[in-house]
């Protein structure tokens, strides 16, 4: 399958559930506002998401996904190899499951030292019961999210995205159907009450995302007999793996956990500013960067294994022009339209004007990072293909310690949003270290070509900017009005630029039609 076929299914069940997200976080803002119960749902479901991110999407799938490849294209027939893939499959499962329900016990009677101190030693008043309750209560999306993920990688690694990619829609129906029935009993008179149903519905979000995947592995021809826990030697090369893949993982989950450890300082509300913020930042970025992350890992697999560096080299080209082609415009757009966009999708309710310019402030510094985590996504393949897990270790280390930096640096002078603007800095070092490390060991190198294309790319998104900039002022009145009126302005804003970007990108060659056809053309994965 293509890789704009495989990035586009994807990026659009991803831009489906990113859009759910959108209403259910309109929703969060107006009910559970940024006061103490918007802060304590953003810390109580961050923690376990932090946890998810270390053990499951990053280490795990890095590690994973090489491995359960090499056994699905051995030397046997295809029976054979499948066999051995869910052979593969099934003992690590069994060793998962165990650990995971052990993590999960120790962190929930550790909550309240958790929570404790990320809430500034117990001074930032977001450390009483009522955050720990509802930490506890969400923690349990951890352990069944950590299983899905074994699942997923096994429908990726066949080239099956679409299940996988439509899982996430299920969280944000869970959360929306929690704040509905908590608007038609009380009205949302009570923000706690709503936060504790929010909590619940997050980690019975995680089951049922857990059993949607289970089915279509099951579909695709797995099963999963589970049997007593052995550190079988296939086990044990996972685990020499996933070691230092969860390092670096836990480096960048680190740098997460120390960004609740700064934001536990500073005034309430800044939990819900930097969610809110990251929200518009994500969509974007879940769309294009985690889709082509997700797309190309298996292709470069494929390729690196017959030792095709040719192969790899287009593969990786390929996905860094079309992720670049996308990301720079969002980036832009965002930045200039923070402001309406912000007012538009969260004024009302519990969530005031102040609470809006905040937001958009942070939204602006956070997407000055977004191409470079986008480009992150698409040269740590390049790594973990060649099973290499040591090197993003390195790089993600020296770019926490520019991220930690520049928090104290920026934060005491510009609060929530120095935050956003030091995350965004230190993906940028981290993209060019691992650029750097690529370039030089000659396995993927930005051609004169490229590197032209981006340049047209960076000239149509100014561009853009400017049309929005210019146009802005004149949606007035109409961003904070009426729910048409609102989706009437923005949409505009945005066709707007969108329509100045992509006519200035196709008469000024950005677009590589001729590689959009070559991209598009569907390709047979035994020939790769």
């Amino acid at each position: 399958m293509s890789l704009i076929r495989n990035v586009g299914t994807i990026g659009g069940l991803t831009m489906v559930s990113r859009l759910f997200g959108f209403a259910r976080d309109m929703m969060l803002a107006r009910i559970l506002g940024a006061g103490v119960a918007g802060d304590a749902w953003q810390l109580a479901f961050q923690i376990p998401n932090i946890f998810r991110r270390l053990f499951a999407e990053g280490a795990f799938s890095a590690a994973f996904v090489p491995l359960f490849n090499k056994r699905m294209s051995g030397p046997g027939s295809d029976d054979e190899d499948r066999a051995a893939g869910q052979s593969f499959a099934v003992e690590v499962l069994s060793v998962l499951l165990p650990i995971l329900l052990l993590f999960s016990a120790v962190a929930m009677i550790s909550m309240p030292w958790i929570v404790w101190f990320i809430d500034d030693f117990g001074q930032g008043g977001r450390s009483g019961a009522f955050t720990t309750s509802l930490a506890r209560l969400t923690f349990p999306y951890l352990a069944f999210i950590s299983v899905m993920t074994v699942f997923a990688a096994i429908l990726n690694s066949v080239s099956r995205f679409a299940a996988a990619a439509a899982a996430p829609v299920l969280l944000n129906w869970c959360i929306i159907s929690a704040l509905l029935y908590v608007l038609l009993s009380d009205g949302g008179a009570d923000p706690q009450r709503a936060a504790y149903f929010v909590g619940a519905a997050a980690s019975v979000s995680g089951l049922l995302q857990m059993a949607w995947l289970w089915f279509w592995a099951r579909r695709a021809g797995f099963s999963f007999k589970l049997h007593r826990p052995r550190f079988s030697p296939e086990v044990r090369e996972l685990g020499v793996l996933i070691l230092p893949a969860v390092f670096g993982a836990g480096i960048y989950q680190v740098s997460r956990f120390l960004d609740l450890f700064f934001l536990g300082r500073l005034p309430e509300g800044s939990f819900v500013y930097l969610a809110m913020a990251d929200r518009l930042n994500q969509l974007p970025l879940g769309i294009i960067g985690v889709a082509l992350g997700t797309a190309i890992l298996p292709a470069l697999s494929r390729f690196i294994a017959k030792e095709d560096q040719g192969g790899a080299q287009r593969v990786q080209s390929n996905a860094m022009e079309l992720g670049l082609l996308l990301t720079v415009p969002a980036a832009v757009g965002l930045f200039f339209a923070s402001g309406p966009l912000t007012t538009a999708i969260y004024l009302g309710g519990k969530f005031d004007a102040s609470d809006v310019s905040a937001t958009a402030a942070t939204m602006a510094m956070l997407v000055v990072g977004l191409p470079a985590f986008v480009m992150v996504k698409v040269l740590t393949p390049g790594f973990f293909a060649r099973r290499d897990t040591r090197t993003p270790v390195l790089t993600a280390l020296v770019s926490l310690g520019i991220n930690i930096t520049l928090n104290l640096l920026l934060i005491p002078r510009m609060g929530v949003a120095g935050l956003a603007l030091a995350s965004g800095l230190s993906a940028w070092a981290n993209c060019a270290m691992l650029y750097g490390v690529l370039h030089r060991r000659g396995h993927f190198t930005f051609e004169a070509d490229l590197l032209g294309r981006i340049a047209r790319i960076v000239v149509s998104a100014a561009a853009m900017g400017a049309t929005i900039y210019l146009l802005a002022p004149y949606g007035s009145g109409w961003f904070d009005g009426g729910l048409g009126a609102r989706v009437l302005s923005i949409g505009l804003l945005v066709s707007a630029g969108a329509f100045v970007y992509f006519a200035l990108a196709w008469l000024t060659g950005a677009i590589d039609r001729s590689k959009i056809t070559m991209l598009t053309r569907k390709q047979n994965p035994k020939a790769e």
